[in-house]
């Protein structure tokens, strides 16, 4: 396993992050607990989760994957400084998540100490606000005209920021937390939560996470570079966009079990015919140079510079082993250039 730096925090952590969001849904706590052990017995010591999982989120899953983490914590308590723990609040637009209201600084506060009474922990390393008060370009939202940013209060919004800011670093100084991140935000939300810990010396962003996979790569190059330049960290989530990269969704295909059987809080906005069009090609890639296509796009995600961890998930322990895998793997230039060749001809398919 490869380690890289985790923004400017010094933590050094796993080039794969584990993620958690179908514990408690579609994984149990005897299959979560397998997907732990053996991802630490290889080498993965970070791990991401939330409390709006498992997904898709409902009043009846709300917080079962943090409390499935913290049974095998209260299990396994000596072993806490395997892992860097990283968890979220949710933003707004959940009516069974405090009302669906927007994030503030003491909504911060209550969901960090309900977040650590469920990981039955002291302290989580990486806190991260799932997505900003603001309506932001992801979800499907990117196509131009989608959403409109100059409806958006810029002071308004910057003194809520200030507000969650102020409540993040009460939490940092009573150890509560040791970092926090963003998630499904924009250069501009990563550069005001910087320009306002600068201004007000208060705890500094540290990593945001957002989808980024061969059919969605809006963050390349200007959102990355940021990252680069900023020291923030950027941690891909959905590397295989939600499995569609795997081909098992083609053609309308819906094997049992699969997540898109599942109704998605943002609809199936992935399945699309250019969607369709472009797995197929990428597969065609794969088969070409003798690769598993979830591997592929896995190792390809991986490569891409300024990339600090890339989060993927399992509900089967053959494809958490598949996947970890990949990660061993070295892409030639003449595999690149093949698949450079497809995102080509579709670069934005949904």
């Amino acid at each position: 396993m490869r380690y890289s730096t985790l923004g400017h925090s010094g933590l050094k952590v796993s080039r794969v992050c584990l993620g958690t969001m179908t514990w408690g849904r579609q994984n149990d706590q005897q299959e979560a607990n397998q997907q732990i052990e053996y991802a630490l017995a290889h080498g993965i010591n970070f791990i991401d989760t939330a409390e709006m999982y498992a997904v898709p989120p409902t009043a009846d899953t709300y917080g079962t994957t943090e409390t499935i983490i913290g049974h095998w914590l209260a299990a396994n308590s000596s072993r806490r400084d395997e892992f860097i723990l990283a968890s979220k609040i949710a933003g707004n637009g959940l009516k069974h998540i405090r009302g669906g209201g927007d994030i503030t600084g003491e909504t911060v506060i209550q969901a960090i100490d309900d977040s650590l009474a469920r990981l039955q922990t002291d302290y989580i390393d990486l806190y991260q606000l799932h997505w900003p008060n603001r309506t932001s370009p992801h979800f499907g939202k990117h196509a131009p005209g989608r959403i409109r940013f100059s409806d958006v209060n810029t002071a308004e919004h910057s003194t809520q920021m200030l507000e969650i800011l102020q409540a993040l670093d009460e939490c940092v100084k009573a150890g509560k937390i040791l970092h926090f991140g963003l998630s499904n935000d924009t250069p501009w939300g990563v550069n005001e939560y910087i320009r306002l810990s600068e201004k007000h010396n208060l705890t500094r962003v540290t990593s945001i996470q957002n989808e980024f996979n061969l059919l969605q790569t809006r963050d390349w190059p200007f959102l990355i570079e940021n990252c680069v330049h900023q020291r923030v960290a950027y941690l891909p989530w959905s590397p295989l966009a939600t499995g569609a990269l795997t081909g098992k969704y083609l053609n309308g295909a819906r094997p049992p079990g699969a997540r898109w059987n599942l109704i998605q809080r943002n609809g199936l906005f992935r399945d699309t015919e250019h969607t369709n069009a472009a797995v197929a090609d990428y597969l065609q890639v794969a088969q070409k140079h003798g690769l598993s296509p979830a591997q592929m796009a896995l190792a390809w995600c991986d490569q891409v510079d300024g990339v600090t961890s890339t989060i993927i998930g399992a509900t089967h322990m053959d494809q958490l082993k598949e996947n970890i895998a990949a990660f061993e793997l070295s892409l030639s230039d003449t595999v690149l250039a093949d698949i450079a060749e497809v995102h080509r001809r579709y670069p934005v398919p949904f």
